[in-house]
């Protein structure tokens, strides 16, 4: 079992193709970007009301309209969209069941119980390491990292792609409801 969501790797993938590896932001309606990478339409909805009430996200005027990031790429750290989407989650969850020994007879001395378990400690320090790194990485980060592993032509044909369907809402040619 995963500690985050797939709504979280789709919201990063979501944020990536709204971002290129300059920086420079697209906007996008959530069917394209779902019908662009296959993934459910419904669900993405949803996730797009979490970056937007979080602030990641702004929605584009008009009924054709879409979302673009709503601060420059930089500013969009990989856990400001975990929070927004999956809210703060705890990896570890202590029971202290170090009061619970057999040999304490119901009656765990202090020694046992005083200051923060070792274990529970361990995890904080890995919770926190996890969170440093997550903080640390941008979306324009991911964009550029994406970008030297992706051939040049894709970039390309994304802005095509994204050009035509931004232009076919225009047009009238993509109705609105798919939108």
């Amino acid at each position: 079992m995963s500690l985050y969501s797939a709504g979280v790797e789709y919201g990063i993938h979501c944020l990536l193709f709204l971002v290129d590896e300059r920086g420079d932001t697209r906007e996008c309606s959530v069917r394209d970007l779902a019908e662009l990478q296959g993934v459910p339409q419904e669900y993405l909805a949803k996730v797009f009301t979490k970056l937007a009430r979080a602030r990641l996200v702004v929605a584009t005027e008009g009924v054709r309209g879409g979302f673009r990031l709503a601060r420059p790429s930089d500013e969009i750290t990989v856990l400001d969209i975990v929070n927004a989407i999956d809210g703060p989650k705890k990896i570890f969850d202590c029971r202290e069941i170090r009061e619970r020994c057999s040999l304490f007879e119901g009656a765990a001395p202090g020694w046992a119980t005083e200051g923060t378990c070792a274990i529970h400690a361990v995890m904080l320090g890995a919770q926190k390491r996890m969170e440093e790194a997550l903080a640390q990485q941008t979306i324009l980060d991911l964009a550029r990292r994406f970008g030297r592993k992706a051939p040049t032509e894709f970039g390309q044909k994304v802005n095509e792609w994204m050009g035509e369907r931004r232009d076919g809402r225009r047009a009238g040619d993509i109705p609105v409801s798919e939108v």
